[in-house]
């Protein structure tokens, strides 16, 4: 579980990048900015009343835990779990921080190069509170799990979605997808549309970034859904297994896409497509088996590379497709549990519609996603609106312009007046020239040229012997009166 934790914390900073090589050069440190300090935000707020009020005992009908683990409270020297899975309490908590990072995190691509750092942070909060944490106690808060005695017993009760629904979400379809797309798209709408967009948008200064950044992405979430099992166990192996296997049918299904519509695939498709495939195996990856994680993850990447494009029809400048990744994502992986779920593979799941469940699972799937759009979606709208309204959300024109970087936070990524100085100029003293006799050439003189007639400015011009006149016909003597003699024509000139 300790490693599955670090894997997962691996994950920002990878998102920090694959944002980062999408924006321009201007504004890269304000986008790893944002993902890194969410760190060290969403910690402190989980250490005061987070982890309680997402898995503290249930307070009000399942909505939100009461505050029986501020400040971590109660939570060494426990465990939670069933008998024969039970882990240290404290590395739950742990776990479990990590998907409330990376979950708000994935919130900053919607509002790249144009949001006020400060501002940022006072949304991380606002959200966190508001949003992830009782969003946590309702998708991951199962009734009996946290502070179990040495037979696996407790008498906590979680949250609505996972125990009186009885939706399926194996790793945070609905409460890290559903819900980070969801507060993306609303920041958009209150924050505004980029400059000149979809004119004029900067080009991603560094793809490379961007892939290395997908790779870390992709590293991290072996931890964040095989972890999920709570354990090395067999259905640790199937999440690892599953998230392979979509992953890889995301990327493929995207950029064939991309070679159908555009007649080009690209690095940043492949990319995309991989992180579409991941979300939404992220829901189903404990509940389905592998041919079902290959399906999904071919559906995850069409919808997505088709959802991407709704910016445009809609006009929203969602920045770097966080609704088009991670809404739409989410929301196939979440709805596709409905279809694909096996309790041969899970006996703790359901029968999807496939497997003879008929239409109920699938409507509790969709029931789930519905809700947590919806909740996370109006009150992302009413917290961006109150900061903008009070301390602006937005950078100014003019910085946005010469660059977040600069305006935010004094700085830049890339030194782009490092040009070499030039040498100083040191005086000579003039120099007299000296006289110059008659006899001593002129400098820079034209030499002498020959001035013998030459064909073509190189051969020189034979001279001809004077015609022979003795036969020919004199013409006719003309008077002093006569008229005058027509002028000769002239011949081909040649100089002499």
């Amino acid at each position: 579980m300790l490693a599955s934790t670090a894997l997962v914390m691996v994950m920002t900073p990878g998102l920090a990048f694959f944002y980062g090589g999408m924006v321009g050069a201007k504004s890269v440190l304000n986008m790893l900015m944002m993902n890194f300090c969410t760190i060290g935000v969403v910690s402190t707020l989980w250490l005061l009343y987070g982890y309680s009020e997402a898995f503290g005992d249930d307070a009000y009908s399942g909505l939100i835990g009461d505050l029986s683990h501020a400040l971590l409270r109660d939570t060494q020297g426990t465990l939670s779990g069933p008998a024969g899975h039970q882990i240290p309490t404290m590395a739950f908590v742990m776990f479990q921080l990590m998907f409330a990072v990376i979950t708000t995190a994935l919130i900053s691509g919607s509002i790249a190069e144009r949001a006020k750092f400060w501002a940022w942070i006072l949304f991380v909060i606002g959200w966190c509170t508001v949003v992830y944490f009782p969003v946590a106690h309702w998708v991951f808060s199962f009734s009996g799990f946290t502070d179990t005695d040495a037979s696996g017993i407790s008498d906590t009760i979680g949250g609505w979605i996972t125990n009186d629904l009885g939706a399926l979400d194996f790793a945070g379809g609905t409460a890290v997808h559903i819900n980070a797309g969801a507060a993306g798209l609303a920041v958009a709408v209150v924050i505004g549309r980029r400059r000149g967009w979809p004119a004029s948008t900067p080009r991603p200064h560094n793809v490379p970034f961007t892939l290395l950044g997908a790779a870390l992405l992709w590293f991290g979430w072996y931890g964040f859904n095989a972890g999920s099992a709570l354990g090395a166990n067999d259905l640790a192996a199937l999440a690892f297994t599953n998230t392979t296997i979509a992953t890889g049918a995301g990327s493929l299904a995207w950029i064939i896409v991309e070679q159908v519509r555009d007649g080009k695939p690209t690095t940043l498709g492949a990319a995309s497509g991989a992180i579409a495939g991941l979300v939404a195996i992220t829901p189903a990856c404990g509940y389905v088996d592998s041919i079902a994680a290959l399906a999904i993850g071919v559906v995850a990447g069409i919808v997505c590379a088709l959802a991407v494009a709704l910016k445009f029809t809609f006009r929203y400048d969602d920045s770097l497709d966080v609704v088009g990744v991670h809404l739409f994502g989410g929301l196939t992986g979440t709805l596709l549990v409905g279809v694909f779920a096996d309790d041969a593979v899970n006996p703790a799941g359901h029968n999807g519609l496939l497997h003879g469940g008929g239409s109920t699972q699938l409507s509790r799937q969709a029931i789930a996603a519905g809700a947590v759009f919806a909740y996370s979606f109006l009150c992302a709208l009413v917290i961006a609106w109150l900061i903008d309204k009070t301390v602006g959300f937005r950078i100014n024109k003019h910085d946005e312009f010469d660059g977040i970087d600069e305006s935010e936070h004094a700085e830049s990524a890339y030194d782009f007046g490092s040009a070499a100085k030039p040498a100083p100029v040191r005086a000579t003293p003039a120099r007299r020239p000296r006289e110059r006799l008659d006899s001593e050439p002129i400098p820079n003189s034209v030499p002498p040229q020959d001035r013998s007639p030459r064909r073509y400015n190189s051969e020189p011009i034979p001279r001809q012997p004077p015609p022979d006149l003795s036969g020919a016909r004199r013409p006719p003597e003309r008077g002093f009166h006569d008229e005058p003699m027509p002028r000769p024509r002239p011949g081909p000139y040649r100089p002499m």
